[in-house]
């Protein structure tokens, strides 16, 4: 009994021991700056006990006190605020009617009042630089396949210099995406404003084809839509029912302002976009901006770049896009999965395994009708021991458990070199056995990972760019032609970018691409909801 006594005073005594935290030192001081000519009041860390610890760390710094005491900086604030729809952001969600009522009446406000307000300019500063900087929404809690690393903001530090200095206004600069695409979609969504604000009737018509020479009354509606986009330069000819030549450049204006075949025929696919509203291009720039915010501040010096709904990749060096090469891209059921990577290294004549998806989907059907399958395409089936399986002892019950192997060729799937990055998608970049698809406009046709033309073209440039002794040769004709897999390490960091945006602006000219992957209008929904 007695031990178990002394037990239980050896036990308290170490709970009594235990440090207490720190007391929150707290200055009840009334700050009267006579050169600033204001009075800075202090903040009880109790009224912030509801508040998120961002906040109290703000105050915190400010030893609680006051924080937007200068009217200069809360006007710079506000002005933020109203400025935002700008970036494509709502003012109202930000409670701007709210905080430029109590600034006009702030000098009548009691200290109770200014205390609460100055918390409100607070937590208003930190919801808008956030959603300035990283975005409104988190991709990763609605895509699956999006891996893009967080971008992540310290604002406490920027909050004190920006109110002791006098720069709210060059802090959310500096918070905003700086990269070339944001701006120009900012631009977009000016321009597209301006425009007027007219109903826009569905243009019909029984023709599955519209040609030059053709005569039917949805021409003058077609030209007054092509009118309304800029594309139609002669009002004259607005109201005849001919497709002229006037219009069938103003088409093809059109056309290649949306990426579709610049040919002058009116079909399914030019009707659909001569169709679309302002306010519906309105959302999709809008949609786009938000993407940007959470794509990476600081792409690199050096980098891969591919816009999956246009279809082309770029090799860009310090801000100069050095090349540019036309793309094959995943189908809406195999989508290209968002990602950034590092190029980690160049595969020449690769084998190609075939996925497990394609092993499914494709595979298993088809040779299971035709066991030449197999023989057609260069396959070689290995069992979990890595024997050799003949077709006509391929069990198509038991697909899932073999290996299937196509070997190196010019006619390879992969084609004749492969570039390899990290991901937990399994995808990379890659020749083709089907070059002829990149004269295809629709090119959202692979299995999720993307082909490229004339791919090595593109990588003797990156490996010249990187050692030009060693590779400005024919050292990659000599590889080509042993047939033999080599792996080239790639030693400099080239980032690569899976990216997607629909919208930007060229020469002055508004471009929208096809959202394959139908995400523009979902995500407006979602940015259009009240915080």
């Amino acid at each position: 009994m007695k031990k178990i006594t002394l037990l239980l005073l050896f036990i308290f005594s170490l709970i009594s021991c235990k440090k207490e935290p720190n007391p929150i030192v707290f200055d009840n001081t009334v700050i009267k700056d006579t050169i600033l000519n204001v009075i800075i009041r202090p903040i009880h860390p109790d009224l912030l006990s509801e508040n998120s610890d961002s906040v109290k760390l703000y105050y915190q710094k400010m030893n609680f006190h006051e924080i937007w005491y200068l009217d200069e900086n809360r006007k710079d604030l506000i002005n933020e605020i109203k400025l935002c729809h700008q970036e494509g952001l709502l003012p109202e969600d930000y409670q701007i009617k709210i905080i430029e009522d109590l600034e006009r009446k702030r000098a009548k406000l009691n200290d109770k009042d200014i205390v609460k307000y100055d918390i409100l300019l607070t937590e208003t500063f930190e919801k808008l630089a956030n959603h300035l900087h990283k975005g409104k929404l988190n991709p990763k809690e609605l895509y699956s396949d999006w891996d893009l690393t967080p971008k992540e903001i310290s604002l406490s530090p920027l909050l004190e210099i920006a109110i002791k200095e006098k720069k709210i206004a060059t802090t959310f600069k500096e918070l905003k995406p700086n990269h070339i695409v944001y701006q120009l979609l900012k631009k977009s969504l000016a321009e597209v404003n301006k425009l007027p604000n007219e109903p826009f009737e569905k243009i019909n018509t029984k023709k599955k084809k519209i040609v030059l020479g053709d005569t039917l009354r949805e021409m003058v509606k077609i030209k007054k839509r092509l009118l309304f986009w800029k594309d139609y330069r002669n009002k004259d000819s607005i109201i005849t029912w001919a497709y002229d030549s006037i219009t069938f450049k103003a088409i093809k204006r059109f056309q290649a302002r949306h990426g579709l075949a610049s040919d002058g025929v009116i079909g399914i696919g030019t009707l659909k976009a001569l169709n679309t509203s302002k306010n519906e291009r309105k959302e999709q720039i809008i949609a786009n901006l938000e993407r940007w915010r959470w794509y990476p501040s600081d792409l690199g010096e050096k980098y891969l770049i591919a816009n999956i709904p246009d279809y082309l990749l770029h090799y860009v060096i310090n801000k100069d896009t050095v090349a540019s090469h036309r793309i094959v891209v995943g189908t809406p059921k195999r989508k290209t999965p968002i990602l950034s990577s590092k190029l980690s290294n160049f595969v020449f004549n690769p084998t190609w395994t075939i996925p497990p998806t394609i092993i499914k989907e494709d595979l298993t059907p088809a040779a299971s009708k035709n066991r030449e399958y197999f023989a057609s395409r260069q396959l070689t089936i290995y069992d979990n021991k890595g024997n050799e399986i003949n077709p006509e002892d391929w069990i198509p019950e038991k697909s899932n458990q073999y290996k299937y192997v196509q070997k190196p060729s010019y006619n390879n799937s992969l084609g004749l070199v492969k570039f390899n990055f990290a991901n937990r998608h399994s995808v990379y970049l890659h020749d083709t056995n089907h070059r002829d698809y990149f004269v295809k406009t629709y090119r959202s046709l692979s299995s999720g990972c993307v082909r490229v033309e004339n791919p090595l073209v593109l990588t003797k440039q990156i490996l010249t760019e990187i050692n030009p002794e060693k590779w400005n040769g024919n050292e990659i004709d000599s590889i080509i032609k042993l047939e033999k897999t080599k792996t080239v390490s790639i030693k400099d960091t080239v980032n690569v970018y899976l990216f997607y945006w629909t919208s930007w602006i060229k020469n002055d000219k508004l471009q929208f691409r096809d959202d394959i992957y139908e995400l523009d209008k979902e995500l407006y929904k979602k940015l259009s909801i009240r915080d």
